[in-house]
């Protein structure tokens, strides 16, 4: 029934000069990172250290991963319910060493079990060194700490992961992000803004001095409006690390979690695809702060797939998501986020965006109205269920029942 709507949905999309076989071939090739954190509430496997530094996951629902055996699981039944090869995305606590091994020691080895996860599976990964939830970030200061001695030890930490991340790269065939976000802030009112800044630009300029073959590994860096405990002052900033970014041959990552309210990253992507070679993203849904919601099919994941696929960027925006909810299954989270990415850029395909182009330059606004509304009723869904069904992945929410399943077979028995 599927490959019939598909065809009828064909034949309207081809009236505005879309092909729809071409357009599902593209996206078959695009490639998400995928968050590994969602599956257990961003603990990672040092000991069970506690969330600090403006993290906090909410909820308490049953069958959260406790090792990296049940995050793989949960991961690979993940990915059983989203169209293509991804990636995944590590944070540095997620490393499965023999034994301890503190942050600024952590060598490559210690990841070879998720090479060989990713590699068996054709994935590829990511990495992100984590500087919070540590004794050396409790007073909510890292790369720019007063204090020397705890400055080095986050630089040492954030060197090793680059080249952690070029292993990766190496290992997997598939360049590797690694994304640099740090929680520094202060509370109230600072006495000094500059002083940080600076200290956060000296420690990042030693960080990136070693030269690694972007053929393995490119290096972003991630801001943030504000984070409790730092509501008053963030040392890196928007600003800082766009122009930092602009000036160090690094990618600014924008989170769209990271921003004022009434800030929308759709709009900033094209102004940074005008200045930069590539922009990141850290997909998110934000309610009414950084709250990190389950990512929705919502007029803003819309808009960023828009820019992103108009401004024919496929190829140079980065993408990735970046939340974690453990009000809800887990499992369930990262298919929703996924599949709700695929959407909005399937979404974008299906746009006749040459067209809109022409009635808005040619000040045809009306047109460029009747448009935009009419194409809100095209059976982009059926589309989107051939994609599925074409891939091999449950159509529509059948793949919920499989994550039933998987509750209370799995879940429920941790």
């Amino acid at each position: 029934m599927s490959e019939e709507r598909y065809e009828y949905a064909k034949r309207l999309y081809k009236r505005l000069g879309i092909n729809t076989d071409e357009v599902l071939d593209k996206l078959g090739k695009v490639s998400i990172s995928l968050h590994c954190w969602q599956g257990d509430d961003i603990a990672g496997f040092e000991n069970g250290a506690v969330l600090s530094g403006g993290i906090a996951a909410t909820g308490n629902y049953p069958g959260k991963a406790r090792n990296p055996e049940e995050l793989m699981a949960d991961l690979d039944m993940a990915l059983l319910q989203v169209p293509g090869r991804h990636k995944i995305n590590l944070h540095a606590i997620y490393a499965i060493p023999d034994s301890p091994v503190e942050r600024d020691k952590l060598l490559p080895e210690h990841f070879e079990k998720w090479v060989q996860f990713a590699r068996d599976r054709g994935l590829g990964l990511d990495i992100n060194p984590t500087l919070f939830s540590h004794q050396l970030a409790a007073d909510g200061l890292t790369l720019s700490h007063p204090d020397e001695n705890v400055r080095r030890f986050w630089i040492d930490h954030c060197k090793a992961m680059r080249h952690v991340g070029e292993y990766f790269g190496k290992e997997l065939g598939r360049t590797c992000v690694n994304n640099v976000w740090i929680p520094d802030g202060y509370k109230d009112t600072p006495a000094d803004r500059f002083g940080p800044r600076a200290r956060l630009k000296a420690s990042l300029d030693e960080i990136f001095s070693e030269q690694i073959d972007r053929k393995y590994l490119i290096d972003t860096v991630e801001s943030k409006l504000f984070g409790i405990g730092v509501e008053s002052y963030t040392v890196g900033s928007h600003e800082f690390y766009m122009n930092y970014a602009a000036n160090n041959d690094v990618i600014c990552l924008l989170d769209n979690g990271h921003f004022h309210p009434t800030e929308k990253v759709s709009d900033k992507i094209p102004s940074m695809l005008l200045f930069s070679e590539k922009v990141a993203l850290h997909i998110s849904r934000g309610v009414r702060w950084d709250s990190d919601h389950v990512v929705s099919f919502d007029d803003e994941l819309k808009e960023i797939a828009k820019e992103i696929v108009c401004n024919n960027a496929l190829n140079r925006v980065i993408i990735a998501l970046d939340y974690f909810d453990a009000s809800i299954n887990r499992v369930a989270a990262w298919v929703i986020g996924m599949r709700n990415v695929q959407k909005a850029l399937l979404y974008a395909m299906l746009t006749p965006h040459d067209k809109l182009k022409h009635a808005q330059d040619t000040g045809d606004f009306t047109r460029l109205l009747a448009m935009n509304e009419e194409l809100k009723t095209y059976p982009f869904g059926d589309i989107w269920d051939y994609f599925c069904e074409s891939r091999g992945v449950p159509v529509r929410e059948d793949w919920y029942s499989q994550i039933l399943d998987y509750e209370e077979n799995v879940l429920s028995h941790r």
